[in-house]
């Protein structure tokens, strides 16, 4: 698999985990967002619970979210994102050879620790609404900022930049 695609293979429909319906795919998810679409959905019928797919694919990108998880989604992308962008910003100044999803892979392989939980379960998409306020909770404390400079320090290679 390459990095960044979904595996290939037939996708079971989800089931909604707030009504238990099975969700329908959509081609397009205009008819959610006011015309504008932003590619495949799955979608519950009976609850409005849905998830995006992977690019090119059906597979869901993580978990159906009614609007209180996507809610705290966007909650969590807003603090997260950043962290991980500032990373990368500072990094490839000293590596060029630095990418992008070492930085963003590096701050989930952090979140995951400090969650503890495994890594490969540590994902936005997947997280529910307790770990998602975690999530928050951790990345507005600094403790993923500090794990960086703790790796910087001991690289000898500490930017005064937060």
């Amino acid at each position: 698999m390459v990095r960044g695609q979904a595996a290939a293979g037939p996708v079971t429909a989800p089931i909604c985990p707030y009504c238990t319906a099975t969700a329908v795919y959509l081609p397009s998810s205009a008819q959610i967002y006011q015309g504008r679409d932003y590619g495949p959905v799955w979608c519950c019928n009976v609850c409005n619970a849905y998830v995006g797919c992977h690019p090119g694919t059906n597979r869901p990108l993580g978990r159906l979210a009614n609007a209180e998880l996507r809610k705290w989604k966007r909650a969590v992308h807003h603090v997260f994102d950043p962290i991980w962008r500032r990373r990368y910003e500072l990094r490839v100044l000293d590596d060029p050879k630095y990418k992008v999803w070492m930085a963003r892979g590096g701050r989930y392989k952090q979140l995951a620790q400090l969650l503890g939980i495994p890594v490969d379960q540590c994902h936005i998409g997947m997280f529910d609404v307790p770990m998602c306020k975690r999530a928050v909770e951790i990345c507005q404390s600094g403790q993923l900022a500090a794990a960086d400079r703790q790796k910087d320090e001991a690289r000898g290679k500490l930017r005064h930049a937060s």
